[in-house]
């Protein structure tokens, strides 16, 4: 049976599964930010974060250990830290997780351009594939915030075997590893709320796939970038770095099919209908049969199923005012996702294809029609409450927000409900929950 914890600061540190390696990053990172310049920092060891975490604090620590301690827990003094936790566990954890993922992104850009001095086993090797493949492959099932930390464990892993071999093939291949490790942690970065973490670490992942001449890693980074520009109001970069992903050689018909749906989000985004219609059609051609080794051998985040194509072309839709053809393609998505086995069903879609019907049918006037296809977003753990549904479930409550609105019961108990989803969500923490986009 699990003990309960004895301070605020144990249930925290617990509900993150934080460990103390984690906890002393985080803590000399808030240091060298809030510390005053020429001032020794503080530090916490092992033994101290114990006495922390285990309520045998007889006295509150230095002024300024308390000052770090409130800059990782924004919201609480140190005096609630100490004290026994609230009667009712905090919905949403508190520490600086935007701080943990531009630190990673920092870090993560340095080992990038790291060189080689000995040799490992190719079994090693193996291992470390299998162990990225496993994650990319599960993770639509896995918390954003769990898919970073283990992602970063990964990374770590792959640089250290890289230091220690001269190798080329070993080291190409580690490079690989390294970038999309990397690209792992910028997924889910982004779906944690993250543009500017997520964006320094998609480029990362570029860089390992040229130091690498690995054309899909480049590729999938590169549309990452478009996408996340697009996030952040940027369409018409998003449309460059599309197009420029679009131009790299030993792409597969999977690839091919991610970045156009990405570029006519952005082409919609811009208001260019005709563009935009001929780019959906074209990622939902048939393709030449294609492969490559990341989108395809990989697959699973790096991979992009027909639901999720048609879970991004209703948003495309949407956005050039064509609601018969969102609402059409986001029953498409939900259909797919209905016919797959509920464990392989990503979160992420069904969340995001609900919103958009949701949103479709609002805008030919069904509001319980609308109420309907919101239903299957309720149900969705709050860690797996990410990025794209937010934003999705925000174009909604706007819309709901208009004058015609007002006083009705029903857009009214709706805009209220979406509201409550998006407080319990994982990119709240952050305070990244509104986005450029959704201006």
């Amino acid at each position: 049976m699990n003990e309960t914890p004895k301070t605020l600061l144990k249930l925290l540190v617990t509900q993150q599964r934080m460990t103390y390696a984690t906890f002393e990053r985080l803590f000399n990172n808030a240091a060298d930010r809030v510390v005053k310049k020429g001032t020794k920092n503080p530090t916490c060891g092992e033994t101290q974060f114990r006495r922390w975490t285990g309520g045998k604090l007889k006295s509150l620590p230095g002024a300024d250990t308390c000052l770090v301690l409130e800059a990782m827990f924004p919201g609480y003094d140190v005096e609630a830290l100490f004290g026994p936790p609230p009667a009712t566990s905090p919905q949403v954890p508190a520490f600086d997780l935007e701080e943990q993922i531009l630190m990673t992104a920092r870090e993560a850009h340095e080992d990038a351009d790291s060189t080689a001095t000995a040799s490992i086993s190719n079994t090693t090797i193996d291992q470390l594939r299998d162990r990225i493949g496993t994650l990319a492959q599960e993770y639509h099932a896995r918390p954003a915030l769990t898919v970073f930390r283990q992602a970063e464990e990964l990374r770590q892993d792959a640089e250290r075997h890289r230091d220690r071999t001269q190798i080329p093939v070993q080291q190409q291949e580690l490079l690989i590893l390294c970038g999309q490790a990397v690209a792992l942690l910028s997924a889910a970065a982004f779906n944690l709320g993250s543009l500017s973490g997520a964006r320094r670490l998609a480029r990362t992942a570029a860089l390992y796939g040229e130091s690498a001449r690995f054309t899909p890693l480049q590729a999938f980074a590169d549309g990452s970038l478009a996408y996340i520009a697009y996030h952040a109001g940027e369409p018409t970069e998003a449309i460059v770095k599309a197009r420029s992903a679009l131009s790299h050689g030993g792409l597969g018909d999977v690839a091919k099919r991610r970045l156009l749906a990405i570029q006519a989000r952005a082409l919609g985004h811009l208001g260019d209908v005709e563009s935009a219609q001929r780019a959906i059609r074209q990622s939902e051609e048939t393709g030449l049969g294609h492969r490559d080794d990341l989108h395809d051998g990989v697959g699973g985040e790096f991979g992009f199923p027909d639901e999720r194509l048609a879970m991004s072309n209703s948003s495309t839709a949407l956005l050039i005012g064509n609601g018969a053809q969102a609402e059409a393609t986001a029953r498409r998505a939900l259909a797919l996702l209905s016919e797959k086995d509920p464990t392989s069903r990503a979160a992420h879609v069904l969340g995001s294809a609900a919103a958009d019907l949701a949103l479709a049918r609002l805008i030919s006037g069904d509001v319980d029609g609308a109420a309907e296809a919101l239903k299957p977003i309720w149900a969705i753990p709050g860690d797996h409450r990410i990025t794209g549904i937010l934003v999705r479930a925000a174009q909604v409550r706007r819309y709901l927000s208009q004058p015609v609105f007002h006083g009705a019961r029903l857009p009214t108990q709706l805009r209220e409900r979406i509201e409550d989803f998006t407080r319990a969500s994982a990119p709240y923490q952050l305070g990244n929950h509104q986005l450029a986009v959704e201006a």
